[in-house]
């Protein structure tokens, strides 16, 4: 039985080991690595626009996604989402047939984690698959 992965990925070495991750443990899956553009950060002056998002054809680093998944059995797909991180992912989980999220996170604790937040952790609680946290 074939499995449809979701990565969650940005410009970060954590992200990278979870991608990493879902290509070595799952190597016949389906692995749909998702960039999301969020509004929010965005708005406030932190980030790309959804609207220059979608001027560029991809985020520079899914070059190194794409070098990555060289050799990886099942497919591998790309997506760039916008709006929050957490509800893009809980999102496009529901809406594709998604069996399972590997995530990469910082480790962060105590204080840092409640002041920072963390999408990891976010998606861990809300979304109705198996998460793993990298």
């Amino acid at each position: 039985m074939s499995r449809h992965l979701l990565v969650a990925m940005d410009d970060s070495e954590p992200a990278r080991t979870a991608l990493n991750y879902a290509l070595s443990a799952f190597p016949e899956s389906k692995v749909t690595v998702v960039h999301v553009v969020d509004d929010l950060e965005a708005g406030y002056g932190g980030g790309p626009t959804a609207e220059a998002a979608r001027d560029q054809d991809e985020p520079a680093f899914f070059a190194d996604v794409r070098r990555l998944a060289e050799g990886h059995a099942g497919d591998v797909a790309l997506e760039v989402l916008e709006g929050t991180p957490v509800d893009a992912i809980l999102e496009y989980v529901r809406s594709n047939d998604v069996d399972g999220v590997v995530v990469g996170s910082e480790g962060r604790s105590g204080v840092s984690r409640m002041l920072l937040g963390s999408v990891a952790e976010g998606v861990a609680r809300r979304v109705e698959v198996p998460v793993t946290i990298v």
